[in-house]
């Protein structure tokens, strides 16, 4: 967003018409006469309107929508038309310039982009969550006009590269959108890099001393990653070379956020990750012989090294959900190392790369426009469906941006891709939403499962049907595709809308013979009874859970007005539910501490707060608050597991926290330590070197081992990060220990 007016200088401008001049000089092969047109006059445009507004950097506006121009024509292959959008992609958010100008300068498709770019006005004042409002609009347009999204991703990137001159809270909250839809629906739509470079940019924000440490041990590995993977395809170029294939060899080090997700998930130290890169073979040949050259060269690379054969993935006969063809196997190389290595062609590295916008230049290759027209109607089908939450639909969609997958068939023999975890009842709805409202039976290879069976790869599913058959709540527990939860959710309020109108026409009899007119008293009721809506009100009473001939005893009729009888019980406030705590978990009462916290700048004491139960933040951990509906302020951990929703859906909610003075506190802290079972005394080591070196009070403390490995449970107190770490430290070190991992939730 713009922050200052101080106008563009000459030596500014001089800057602005270099790199807009380059920009043109490297679209100019593939523009028209017209478009070039279009483009000088977006340029005219955006530099009008933008000319008195600077970046929080102090650079001109103007620079932020060239570079995002630049990145949709050479990171993402976005034509002409993108280019021009992008150019004017903020002209109507923050400029004197309407909607209705830009339509009429540059006609209705450019004006159908523009707007879907937009954000909503006003929405800080209407909605819940503005933030998922703005995302359900830029959803939207996605099935109209796919060029919308993929600039809005250009957009999000060129934000996230130049965060350093925001505020940390502020980049904790544009990193936690990032993260809850960006990156998903960045790899969903086969923007691979885009997606890995979201990733490392969020860890960045999140983890900036994890993220510092891995990337200063990747490159001092740097030198001994290269000479290895020269060592490793020198015995096979000769081999290679013979096949006649032109092909180029790439070792690339995985991402700094997957290496760090290996060591969070398979809990070992960085030194004891294996695949820290990737060895990519990328091969210049046909599509015809495509597959054939693949496999090819996969009998080659395994003739020489062993491969393991439970790592080999063949997404080349089956390529993935977005576009996504390689061939990827894990092999034994030199010096005994696993080496992961990718074997692909130059159209499917283009498509790896760029994604949707490449997967156009190929259309009509391999049947290449099934793979996003599937994953669009399923999109479409969400969309279709009636629902005014936006929370709701976002959490939807956001189940369509799966990573991993699941293929299997119709009985015909018919294949469909689902996200790993869908159910037979998720394959129901995915046929068809009729199918799904009516299915009865599920069968998986002939033989009889419940709804909610987990699909496994090469099942064969059929459904059969029955006519009286309607959802249940229940069902939403067992489904998790974002099209059955939006149809069995648009179902069930349908229905509960059916059952709402005898409730209406029950409630209209009774005031009515009360004369109590309906309009004037039926909010009243609802403020009472804490229902949500009026509707919910209405279905309360047809379900009986609200009885008028009785429950309404309480209340007389005052100038037509129900109010209650007894002044000594007033009507109750309306309390909506919060999204981060349970009823009974807000009940529980505040913790109090003497620990110092700033909030917004002034002691968080004024508001009145608790830790999180979530992720229990210890002084010296990056920190936030969140304003809850019920129980004041939660001060959470920024990496908590419910930052990103928090941040991302309500961050109008979220203020900036941080701990100041010399505080002596003491924070309770849980720690896993996992390792070799040598049955000498390690209970014994562990509580000298907590307690008697360190003076560390250890508050509880339970292990178990099987077959030579143990798994310990250690809960210490502590009074900030750094005894926190110390601890962690020194417990890494007592021989026989490989981990030790701080748990995020504590009871």
């Amino acid at each position: 967003m713009p922050v200052s007016n101080t106008a563009i200088n000459d030596i500014e401008k001089k800057q602005l018409n270099t790199v807009f001049r380059r920009l043109k000089r490297s679209i100019a092969p593939s523009c028209s006469g017209d478009d070039i047109k279009k483009i000088n006059l977006a340029y005219k445009v955006a530099y009008e309107g933008h000319a008195m507004q600077r970046r929080k950097s102090g650079e001109p506006y103007l620079f932020h929508p060239l570079e995002v121009a630049r990145i949709c024509y050479e990171e993402i292959g976005l034509g002409p038309t993108a280019i021009v959008c992008a150019i004017l992609h903020d002209v109507v958010e923050d400029t004197p310039y309407t909607l209705e100008q830009i339509v009429k300068n540059f006609g209705p498709k450019i004006g159908l982009i523009v707007d879907g770019l937009t954000k909503l006005d006003g929405m800080y004042n209407n909605f819940e969550s503005p933030q998922a409002e703005n995302f359900k609009k830029v959803i939207s347009t996605l099935v109209e006009d796919v060029r919308v999204v993929l600039i809005k991703m250009a957009d999000r990137v060129h934000n996230m590269r130049t965060l350093g001159a925001m505020p940390r809270h502020k980049q904790l909250k544009i990193a936690a959108e990032t993260e809850y839809i960006y990156a998903p629906l960045a790899h969903r739509l086969g923007l691979y890099k885009l997606k890995t470079e979201f990733q490392d940019i969020i860890m960045r924000i999140q983890e900036p001393e994890v993220y510092e440490e891995l990337q200063s041990k990747l490159e001092a590995t740097e030198r001994q990653r290269n000479k290895y993977i020269k060592e490793f395809i020198s015995p096979l170029r000769e081999t290679l070379d013979e096949t006649g294939v032109s092909f180029r060899v790439l070792g690339r080090p995985k991402s700094i956020s997957s290496i760090y997700n290996k060591i969070q998930t398979k809990k070992v130290p960085f030194e004891e990750i294996y695949d820290l890169f990737a060895v990519r073979v990328i091969l210049d040949v046909e599509s015809a012989r495509e597959k054939t050259a693949c496999w090819q060269f996969y009998s080659i690379i395994t003739d020489v090294y062993r491969p393991i054969p439970e790592r080999l993935k063949d997404w080349i006969t089956t390529p993935k959900g977005n576009g996504y063809e390689s061939l990827h196997t894990t092999v034994i190389g030199p010096k005994g190392k696993y080496v992961e290595v990718q074997i692909r062609t130059e159209r499917m590295d283009e498509i790896a790369e760029r994604g949707f916008a490449a997967h156009w230049k190929y259309k009509g290759v391999k049947s290449q426009s099934s793979v996003f027209d599937i994953w669009l109607d399923n999109v479409r089908d969400i969309l279709d469906t009636s629902n005014s939450d936006a929370l709701e639909f976002v959490n939807d969609f956001k189940t369509n941006l799966f990573s991993e997958e699941v293929y299997v068939f119709t009985p015909k023999g018919d294949m469909r891709i689902l996200p790993q975890g869908a159910t037979a009842l998720d394959f129901a709805f995915d046929i068809h939403s009729e199918v799904g409202y009516h299915a009865t039976a599920l069968k998986v290879n002939n033989k009889l499962v419940p709804m909610g069976y987990e699909l496994q790869n090469g099942d064969q599913v059929s459904v059969t049907t029955s006519k009286n058959q309607k959802p249940t709540e229940d069902w939403l527990k067992i489904v998790v595709t974002g099209k059955a939860r939006s149809k069995i959710r648009s179902s069930m309020k349908e229905e509960r809308r059916k059952q709402g109108e005898l409730g209406k026409e029950a409630l209209m009899r009774k005031l009515k013979s009360m004369k109590a007119p309906f309009e004037d008293n039926v909010d009243i009721l609802v403020k009472h009874f804490e229902t949500t809506s009026r509707a919910e009100l209405f279905y309360a009473i047809a379900m009986e859970e609200i009885n008028p001939s009785t429950d309404f005893k309480i209340f007389k009729v005052v100038d037509h007005k129900l109010v209650l009888k007894e002044e000594s019980n007033p009507e109750k406030p309306i309390q909506q539910g919060d999204p981060e705590d349970t009823k009974a978990a807000l009940e529980r009462r505040i913790r109090k501490t003497n620990a110092k916290i700033l909030v917004n700048g002034e002691p968080a004491d004024t508001y009145g707060y608790s830790f999180g139960h979530c992720c229990n933040p210890v002084e010296g951990d990056s920190i936030f608050a969140y304003l809850t509906n019920w129980a004041g302020l939660k001060i959470h951990r920024t990496n908590c597991k419910n930052a990103t929703n928090l941040l991302a859906n309500y961050g109008y909610r979220v203020l900036k926290a941080e701990w100041v003075g010399d505080m002596k506190n003491n924070f309770i802290v849980d720690l896993v330590v996992t390792g070799v079972d040598s049955g000498i005394g390690v209970i014994q080591k562990i509580t000298e070197r907590i307690s008697v070196q360190l003076g560390i009070n250890i508050r509880s403390f339970s292990i178990a081992g099987d077959e030579g490995y143990f798994e310990g449970k250690i809960g210490v107190v502590v009074m900030n990060t750094d005894q926190l770490n110390q601890a962690i430290k020194a417990l890494r070190e007592i021989e026989g220990i490989s981990n030790v991992v701080r748990i995020e939730k504590t009871e």
